[in-house]
């Protein structure tokens, strides 16, 4: 007979199976790993889709198609959420840290170094993106609107182009080494500097007279910054008493720009705002970036204590083990419920309009439903992160297809609507 007695045994069954498994990953941890700097990771991974999930929203038209829409258009109280959310200045502060150490241990050219760590990105880009090119016209001929595609596939793309940009920095790698063993914790201040400068053109008194196109010069500097702090870090030129240079500096910074300087209050873009500052990076989003490492760089031994726990560690090696599925599939994953729930009518939180306060506690309510998901999604798509097979016909075969039909998704997706 089962009921709760049965149900208090499998508790204790898990428990313990879940203790064995942390045990057999922290002894096959090697002894000098940075666990730290991996938790940091974890936790910057983890925070894109909770960001994704709670400060994007769908809705449901009269025509059955579903369609983005943005808590932060009524909800401006909300936008300190995207502070906490909006953790990418420590997702490259730890990004360069581990590619300095990482490109100091290569055993062959820097040019075979870049091949490899491009590769590992660009295979799961490759793979989300062949699998939405199948699905589209699959779910196109199931009666799915072709509105509710291409919102569906604007959000497959959106965090994509972060890992384009993680390409670039990464592979300047060898450049940021040089500017860090020439100026040490000061290599990122030019970034800072220049972004700051365009800034003052875009939204100086010489605004009018600007370009548009002119913003499009932060990208590459603005997330750069974070990588070369974390290049400087990684080189040990990054002390404690600079780390508190950063983070109250940073932080101040943040404060007078927010206040006295007219930036917007969220980190993400917000419909119907002329200005937003993470597309391209303002110099708020540097700001944030500098308190963040500044903060990061600190707490670096007290989080690698609490690491040394097994039962805290083994979550942030999964993790990190599944770092470009977590970002490639975590929008597909949302997807999942909403585009079935669109057939059920308004369900709230997930295709009702965030435009009242109870959506927030109900997109709460979904969020274990789309991390349930996400893990289903990620036993099938983590295939992408291996090395893919080389050498034979039927792998370049598969290669060259995989590429065509990811050639094909991106003109969908970045298409004229």
């Amino acid at each position: 007979m089962t009921g709760a007695g049965g149900a208090a045994r499998t508790a204790p069954e898990r428990t313990s199976r879940f203790a064995s498994f942390a045990e057999r990953v922290d002894r096959r941890t090697p002894a000098g790993r940075d666990r730290a700097v991996d938790g940091l990771r974890a936790l910057a991974l983890l925070a894109v889709p909770l960001g994704h999930w709670l400060l994007g929203g769908l809705e449901l038209g009269d025509d059955g198609a579903l369609r983005n829409a943005s808590p932060l258009s009524a909800f401006g109280f909300f936008a300190p959420v995207s502070w906490v959310l909006q953790l990418l200045g420590i997702f490259f502060l730890v990004g360069g840290y581990a590619s300095v150490r990482s490109y100091h241990r290569r055993t062959g050219t820097t040019t075979a170094w870049l091949r490899g760590r491009v590769a590992r990105l660009g295979r799961p880009v490759l793979g989300v993106a062949a699998v939405w090119a199948v699905l589209i016209p699959a779910l196109s001929l199931l009666g799915v609107p072709g509105t509710t595609l291409r919102t569906g596939s604007t959000l497959v793309v959106q965090p994509l182009w972060f890992v384009g940009v993680y390409t670039v920095v990464t592979a300047l790698t060898p450049y940021c080494v040089r500017a860090s063993r020439a100026l040490g914790c000061w290599a990122a201040a030019p970034l800072l500097l220049s972004v700051a400068a365009v800034d003052l053109l875009r939204y100086g008194p010489w605004a009018d007279g600007v370009p548009s196109w002119l913003g499009l010069l932060t990208i590459l500097p603005g997330w750069l910054f974070g990588y070369q702090l974390g290049v400087s870090w990684g080189e040990g030129r990054i002390d404690r008493a600079r780390a508190r240079v950063l983070l109250f500096g940073g932080a101040a910074l943040f404060a007078v720009l927010l206040l006295f300087f007219g930036y917007p209050a969220s980190m993400v873009g917000v419909p119907g705002e002329a200005r937003t500052n993470s597309h391209p990076p303002s110099l708020l989003v540097l700001a944030l970036a500098a308190a963040q490492s500044g903060a990061a760089i600190l707490l670096r031994e007290r989080i690698g204590r609490w690491l040394a726990r097994p039962g805290l560690w083994a979550p942030v090696v999964v993790v990190n083990l599944s770092a470009m599925t977590i970002l490639c599939w975590h929008q597909t994953a949302m997807l999942a419920a909403a585009v079935p729930g669109s057939y059920a009518g308004e369900l709230a939180g997930l295709t009702t309009a965030p435009d009242t306060i109870g959506w927030v506690p109900a997109r709460i309510a979904w969020l274990p439903l789309f991390a349930v998901l996400l893990v289903l999604i990620g036993r099938y798509a983590r295939v992408f992160e291996a090395p893919w097979r080389t050498g034979t016909r039927a792998a370049a075969a598969l290669r060259a297809l995989a590429g065509l039909l990811a050639a094909g998704f991106a003109v969908f997706a970045l298409g004229p609507g």
